[in-house]
């Protein structure tokens, strides 16, 4: 279970028996053993914590409700206790591990919350309910999260207040997000600016100059503008692309802390005929 629906089915007086999250692991610089934020907030709260799933047909719970566990819940426990999902996307599109990262990439302007039936399949469970919301265009994949996880939590609210009612089955042909392969954050300066956008959205974008890898973390397309340089070459802080330009805001080199990019480009005085990636 996220930290938004969590906290706020605690907030709107549901009784919480158990919370099922990751078991610790090491977690940030130090590397050192920590738990999952989901179980962090949980025990702020006063609540049992486990990592084994098995122990929630155990304590006497009407419902299960999943938010991005990341595992397909085996039949035998969803025999013994329904479980609901607040899935981030307007399933049928984006089933599966990644759908707000490969609605981004996609270049999708829209996507919402599904409350689903948990089932064996992967996301293919009847929808009791869904809400929808733009995606504006320079979104983080973070922010969008963020944004998500409260409108699930709204809406897993107000269908427990209200009543579940009876799901229907999905209508659409599915389309499946798959989990974001390392690869795919290296930003390939062969294709159009408004889709390297997308890659930088997903927050750990990536190229490389003079032989280190340097982060995008912030970034404007402009897709109208051309200064008619090579690909991978910078003009100010406009990176050639395969169509358009890629203006750099936000970078982090290797080794070093993130920083506005005119910055960082006043400090290592690019030549014309350096190329990046």
């Amino acid at each position: 279970m996220a930290v938004g629906p969590l906290v706020g089915l605690h907030e709107a007086g549901f009784e919480i028996a158990l919370v099922v999250s990751m078991a610790d692991k090491r977690r940030g610089r130090g590397r050192k053993v920590s738990p999952s934020p989901v179980k962090a907030a949980a025990l702020d709260l006063g609540l049992d914590v486990t990592d084994d799933i098995g122990l929630a047909t155990t304590v006497g719970a009407d419902l299960g409700v999943v938010v991005a566990y990341g595992r397909i819940i085996k039949r035998e426990i969803l025999d013994q206790i329904p479980m609901v999902n607040i899935h981030f996307s307007l399933l049928p599109r984006w089933r599966g591990a990644a759908p707000v990262e490969r609605a981004v990439l996609a270049g999708d302007t829209d996507t919402g919350v599904c409350l689903m039936v948990v089932s064996p399949g992967l996301d293919e469970g009847d929808v009791y309910a869904r809400r929808s919301m733009a995606i504006r265009p320079d979104q983080t994949v973070a922010e969008l999260k963020t944004e998500l996880s409260w409108l699930g939590t709204e809406l897993v609210v107000d269908q427990l207040a209200n009543g579940l009612g009876t799901p229907q089955p999905q209508v659409g042909q599915p389309s499946y997000a798959k989990k974001i392969d390392a690869g795919e954050y290296k930003l390939n300066l062969d294709r159009p600016a408004n889709e390297l956008m997308g890659v930088v959205r997903l927050g750990q974008a990536w190229t490389q100059f003079r032989g280190k890898r340097l982060k995008v973390l912030r970034a404007e397309a402009h897709r109208e503008l051309s200064h008619n340089r090579e690909i991978g070459t910078l003009v100010g802080s406009d990176l050639a692309t395969g169509h358009g330009v890629l203006r750099l805001v936000e970078v982090q080199p290797e080794g070093k802390r993130a920083m506005d990019a005119q910055s960082w480009i006043n400090g290592i005085q690019p030549r014309p005929e350096e190329h990046f990636g």
